[in-house]
């Protein structure tokens, strides 16, 4: 059973409605006791980090997250901010992140001038890969994905970079280590494309 997370931070229900679309039982739940008998979890998420961390930690979710994720070895896909949450902070707030990968959250920065690329980052972009993963099996041709965020995770450590994406510098648009998988984009916007990320985490990430 795949467990979405809901912490009070975006619409978890297309995520979940993209599931259904392919036949793979998800539920949306803010029960520790439900999460805890997950045996995948998604994080999706919306928003500033410090609000997204304080949600997670009022609700309890911190100490259960990191037994399940770092302890029982639980698969997980961050989304969005889900994703930026697994790094150790953010320039955007004050608060730690989960520090589940040795990164940084930060801002993107460019001169102001005519040329510069808008913030935030809106829209459909291409990825590069950076190592072989299940969650691109069998991708379709010249994959995109739908973009919306102004931050961007930078990985301390090279491996942990699974997909690069380009606007007005080169960010990593996908991470993976471990059991532990974040993507920037939204796979539950990003039709055939992000149905197939959805569909390989599902099936086969981190599958014993």
């Amino acid at each position: 059973m795949i467990a979405i997370i809901d912490y009070g931070m975006g619409n978890v229900g297309s995520i979940a409605n993209m599931l259904k679309k392919i036949g793979k039982e998800a539920i949306v739940t803010s029960d520790p006791g439900r999460i805890n008998e997950a045996t995948k979890l998604i994080l999706p998420g919306v928003g500033a980090f410090d609000y997204g961390m304080e949600n997670l930690m009022s609700r309890g979710f911190v100490k259960l997250l990191n037994e399940k994720v770092l302890a029982q070895k639980t698969p997980i896909l961050g989304i969005c901010l889900g994703m930026q949450l697994f790094s150790k902070r953010s320039e955007e707030g004050q608060l730690d992140g989960l520090g589940w990968i040795r990164a940084t959250t930060e801002r993107f920065q460019f001169p102001s001038h005519t040329n510069a690329p808008k913030v935030p980052h809106m829209g459909w972009n291409t990825i590069s890969l950076m190592k072989e993963s299940v969650l691109f099996d069998d991708m379709y041709p010249e994959p995109r994905f739908y973009f919306v965020h102004s931050y961007y995770v930078r990985c301390q450590d090279d491996d942990d970079v699974l997909s690069m994406t380009t606007h007005g510098c080169r960010f990593a648009s996908a991470l993976e280590k471990g059991n532990i998988a974040g993507v920037q984009f939204h796979p539950e916007k990003s039709h055939k494309f992000g149905m197939k990320i959805l569909q390989n985490f599902a099936d086969k990430f981190n599958n014993a």
